[in-house]
């Protein structure tokens, strides 16, 4: 793969989490709490695909090989921690309707 299939790569799964976890509140906010969880494991599992990607990149900047930085880099790597914010507050709500929910039984 290279650099741009690399940076891009980043954009898709970060964007795809991002996607997931707001899905997840949606679900979860209409008391589908089974879709809510199962929105939240499609976040985590785009994450977990950014996230060997951006490992990959650490260590071969580690071993020494330069790693170009640009713009897109930048906004790759922007967007993939935005991702990790809104599905850990995604998780949050998830939790918080879950037990409002309960209370209205």
């Amino acid at each position: 793969m290279d650099y741009q299939e690399i940076v891009l790569q980043l954009i898709l799964h970060g964007g795809n989490a991002r996607s997931s976890s707001m899905e997840a509140i949606g679900h979860a906010k209409a008391g589908e709490m089974e879709e809510a969880r199962r929105s939240l494991k499609e976040a985590l599992s785009a994450l977990n695909e950014a996230h060997k990607i951006q490992t990959d990149m650490i260590q071969k900047e580690a071993a020494g090989q330069q790693i170009e930085l640009n713009l897109l880099m930048i906004h790759a790597q922007d967007h993939l921690m935005n991702a990790i914010t809104v599905k850990d507050l995604a998780a949050e709500f998830v939790d918080m309707y879950e037990k409002i929910n309960s209370y209205g039984r």
